[in-house]
């Protein structure tokens, strides 16, 4: 259980390193500038988009057979590791905001919540929730995650994002995925089914 939590962290900490969602607090913040309401607004959308990734790959694990369920997260973790070394950009024109005003929270919410639908930290929590079995601790885990790596950019801004080594990083980052495919690829060749 701890360790789902704490690689579930760690792997969505650096996956969001320049990420868009990322990039889409670095926005609210300049915006809006109420750095109380975006962080709440960010871990709400988060904790409902990573809970429903965290209940899809809970379901995998459950519907598909061991064999396929392991070179399945093995094909996911091989895709992660190339995927997070290809850069993000967002412009404003991209953010996807509420048509009626709506305060900071929810415009939040609502921007975050559609930012993250098919990104990276939603796809990992999908293959970490079926590869660990631990849908709680995986929740929580990308959930720390995300906020670990956007909390600091809304209060801090450019400031911080321009100073981090975006690219070591995703190298960092590309790399636990080699590591967790590799793993995966050994409980797949060996047919032993996936254990947290």
């Amino acid at each position: 259980m701890m360790q789902s939590f704490l690689v579930s962290t760690g792997v969505v900490a650096l996956a969001e390193i320049g990420d868009k969602t990322q990039l889409l607090s670095l926005i609210l913040a300049a915006r809006y500038r109420k750095p109380v309401p975006i962080i709440l607004g960010i871990l709400l959308a988060t904790l409902v988009n990573h809970a429903g990734a965290g209940g899809l790959g809970a379901w995998l694990s459950t519907a598909l057979s061991p064999n396929i369920l392991n070179w399945t997260v093995v094909a996911s973790f091989a895709l992660m590791a190339g995927w997070i070394l290809i850069p993000d950009k967002l412009d404003e024109g991209e953010i996807v905001m509420p048509k009626r005003q709506m305060g900071v929270f929810a415009t939040t919410v609502f921007a975050f919540f559609l930012a993250e639908m098919g990104d990276k930290t939603q796809v990992v929590t999908i293959a970490l929730a079926a590869r660990f079995h631990d849908f709680l601790p995986v929740v929580a885990g990308t959930t720390l995650g995300m906020m670990l790596a956007n909390v600091p950019v809304i209060y801090l801004g450019s400031r911080f994002a321009d100073r981090l080594p975006t690219k070591a990083v995703h190298i960092v980052a590309s790399l636990i995925f080699v590591v967790l495919g590799v793993l995966a690829l050994m409980n797949a060749i060996n047919g032993n089914p996936l254990l947290g």
